[in-house]
């Protein structure tokens, strides 16, 4: 059975920990409950003013992480007071991503036109997601077998092009033109606001990454029952509200 933290038990982990702190976010399955299509996507009621407390106090920093482009993460209306690291690292608000190579571009037109194949053998309900530089195959609204066989056929394809990159999550295939991952940036940012603990809440198998590059005294927390190397578990977007508010609102022992 899996084990799950209460929401202030780690908050008042966290916020024993040194500042500044930086902590980082992931949007889908954190903040968002997971839906079948990432346009109908919203924060959980209350979510919004939870991520702005928590970057209200002193000497903290939120950001959010995401697979996402910054032009996806703008239906959410994240305020000015929340750093914004989009694409699995490739885009933040204040660095847009340095243009593709003409190789690159090529590659990923090859990924799209594989993303686009898979999608159609997929049948009703898969679909093809563009991004800077990567495309994702979708399939959570797809036949179940079917879907299953075309993000394999995908990925296949994707791993025989020469300097691609895959990423799987949970009915979803991304295929990268560019390599980049969310720790890097995660690692990357914190070190530029000078942040001494880094804290960090994903949901996905991309959100391992990021959690592979923070050290023992920084705080990694799994949202969900996925398998994950972070000590620490919340069990959905609920409980990830009720750990932002607590965090917002207990007072450092």
């Amino acid at each position: 059975m899996t084990h799950y933290d209460a929401p202030v038990d780690i908050a008042r982990r966290v916020l024993a920990c040194p500042r500044p702190m930086l902590v980082g976010l992931d949007v889908d399955g954190v903040l968002a409950p997971i839906v079948d299509h990432a346009d109908d996507a919203a924060l959980l009621s209350g979510m919004g003013a939870a991520v702005s407390a928590v970057a209200a106090l002193d000497d903290v920093f939120v950001a959010v992480v995401s697979g996402r482009s910054l032009a996806g993460l703008a239906q959410f209306g994240f305020g000015d007071d929340v750093e914004m690291i989009g694409s699995h690292g490739m885009e933040t608000r204040d660095h847009p991503m340095e243009p593709l190579t003409d190789d690159a571009r090529t590659l990923l037109a090859d990924l799209d036109s594989a993303a686009v194949a898979a999608a159609e053998r997929a049948g009703a309900g898969a679909w093809v997601e563009r991004k800077p530089a990567s495309v994702v195959l979708h399939v959570r609204q797809a036949d179940d077998s079917a879907g299953a066989i075309a993000l394999l056929e995908f990925a296949d394809v994707a791993h025989s092009f020469e300097g691609a990159t895959v990423k799987a999550g949970s009915g979803v295939l991304e295929a990268f033109a560019r390599h980049t991952d969310k720790g890097t940036a995660l690692v990357a940012l914190a070190s530029d606001l000078g942040a001494a603990t880094t804290v960090f809440l994903g949901d996905d198998l991309t959100d391992e990454e990021a959690f592979a590059h923070l050290s023992p005294a920084d705080v990694a927390i799994k949202v969900g029952d996925a398998d994950t190397i972070a000590p620490h578990r919340l069990r959905d977007p609920h409980a990830v509200l009720a750990f932002l508010q607590a965090l917002a609102t207990t007072t450092f022992a």
